[in-house]
């Protein structure tokens, strides 16, 4: 098998924690990791919109990615901003801890696991079994999607 063949069995991700959870988006989807960043609410904005944010000029939407998979409202004084680059714009994801990046084996990929429940089942693509934890990868556009 040649480098290309094996490369693209491969897929990396940007990976980071939220609560007890390891997550993973597409490190190809991710524009920047940065620490915590003063926001402006949003009046009238859905609970799962933190607020908004100057990143060197552009104003980004910072997203409460717990509040949106269903966990309870928490302070955000630490939390770090996952920065991702999608069709419609840069958003920001507000989550707990940055993890490492990850390379994994595409066919050790596996559907989301029967315990997750509700938005979480319907926002998580699927699993990869890593030593000592399990990564979930994140579907960014349910996330970011209010209909979602």
């Amino acid at each position: 098998m040649n480098a290309t063949a094996t490369t693209s069995l491969r897929e990396t991700f940007c990976t980071f924690t939220l609560g007890d959870l390891f997550f993973g988006v597409e490190v190809l989807q991710v524009q920047e990791v940065i620490r915590h960043q003063r926001m402006t609410r949003v009046p009238l904005a859905p609970e799962r919109i933190q607020g908004l944010m100057n990143l060197r000029g552009q104003i980004v939407t910072a997203l409460d990615l717990g509040t949106r998979l269903g966990f309870a409202r928490r302070s955000h004084d630490e939390a770090m901003n996952v920065v991702i680059r999608t069709p419609d714009g840069v958003v920001s994801l507000l989550v707990d801890e940055i993890g490492d990046v990850v390379e994994v084996n595409r066919q050790q990929f596996e559907p989301p696991p029967d315990t997750l429940q509700g938005v979480s089942r319907e926002l998580i693509r699927g699993a990869y079994k890593l030593e000592g934890r399990l990564l979930l990868v994140l579907d960014i556009q349910k996330a970011i999607n209010e209909a979602a």
